[in-house]
């Protein structure tokens, strides 16, 4: 029997050795359950001609196909990805809405001896829970944001926090991005489902009753949107600023952002349109910053001319509470981590 989950903790939770998605590739790329491997029951091509002979000839014909199409790929999956597995192996099974591909590929695992389920309602179900953590009910969690000028090295710090057992949800790292003007990374953003799907089952790990800390970040991340309950907390959740001078950030930022040094058209197409917000002057000024090989002016000017601005336009609408403000000596490796230290213990005392 397809076991029955009642929330996304309890379905984190499944005790399972190995959580399994039988969807095609192309389902999987766009969302999964966090740490599911991906074992297609039929390829993209295999699933989109079974789906044209179920509507155009018969069910009867695409599930006769379908059959042994899911037999050749299961037969290749046992003879390589699950080779290794030993008896007790205890498998959890899912595709779209827990109905054939699952449960065909379930009845094989159980009939060559491993305790194979499957989940009832499939991706269906863990989507709806994903959904109702984020969209439909406050989050529990009591929630802390750390901010500060742009080139603090808040999210450095903020990675360092669990090593002191402190909470943390890194949107920028499961968003792919910097959260800033400059701050695509290699490779792009994941489908906004995906990014759902990191947080959320993130956020179902944690212990409400702790603080969990989360970098202030605009309504969106590149084009990723923070889901209306977490973002709904962080905007009424105290914070905790990151201090540091110009001159520092400068320095910091200039190291932060070497993969976009290195690709000036990149760098250049992304300052073209603050030519309308900062005027043709000022980008100029920045690019020739550039030109020169000046990556520490050209970060200060940036910070200075377009980055610090914005923030102090955006902190004076919301007016924040703010509980403390750090103010590291350097945002060395050094520096970093005694802000980090300094940081952990206001955590634990709130």
């Amino acid at each position: 029997m397809p076991i029955e989950f009642t929330s996304l903790s309890d379905l984190m939770s499944h005790g399972f050795d190995t959580v399994i998605d039988v969807r095609s590739p192309a389902e999987y790329a766009e969302d999964h359950v966090p740490d599911a491997i991906s074992l297609p029951a039929m390829s993209n091509e295999e699933r989109a001609k079974v789906g044209t002979i179920y509507k155009q000839v018969s069910p009867f014909d695409a599930r006769k196909i379908g059959a042994a199409i899911v037999s050749r790929n299961v037969a290749h999956h046992l003879e390589t990805a699950l080779a290794d597995k030993d008896g007790g192996w205890k498998p959890l099974v899912y595709c779209w809405r827990g109905g054939q591909r699952s449960g065909s590929v379930a009845i094989i695992l159980k009939q060559i001896g491993w305790r194979a389920d499957t989940i009832a309602g499939g991706y269906r179900t863990y989507r709806r829970f994903v959904f109702q953590d984020l969209h439909e009910k406050p989050l529990p969690h009591r929630v802390v944001l750390l901010d500060g000028n742009t080139g603090t090295a808040k999210t450095d710090i903020l990675k360092r926090l669990p090593a002191h057992g402190i909470q943390i949800l890194d949107l920028e790292g499961a968003a792919q991005h910097r959260g800033s003007m400059l701050g695509g990374m290699v490779g792009g953003q994941p489908d906004q489902k995906a990014f759902e799907s990191t947080i959320a089952c993130a956020l179902a790990r944690m212990d409400p009753t702790r603080p969990v800390v989360i970098e202030a970040e605009s309504s969106k991340i590149g084009k990723i949107n923070i889901p209306p309950s977490l973002w709904s907390a962080m905007c009424a959740a105290p914070r905790i600023d990151i201090g540091a001078p110009l001159d520092e950030r400068a320095r910091y930022l200039a190291g932060a952002y070497h993969d976009l040094s290195n690709d000036a058209d990149r760098l250049m197409a992304r300052l073209q349109p603050l030519r309308q917000h900062r005027s043709h002057a000022t980008v100029d000024k920045w690019e020739q910053l550039f030109a020169d090989g000046d990556m520490h002016g050209f970060a200060a000017a940036l910070m200075q001319d377009h980055y610090d601005p914005s923030y102090a336009k955006s902190r004076a609408v919301h007016t924040p509470t703010v509980l403390h403000t750090i103010e590291p000596s350097d945002l060395t490796e050094t520096g970093q981590a005694a802000a980090a230290t300094q940081l952990a213990d206001i955590i634990k005392s709130l």
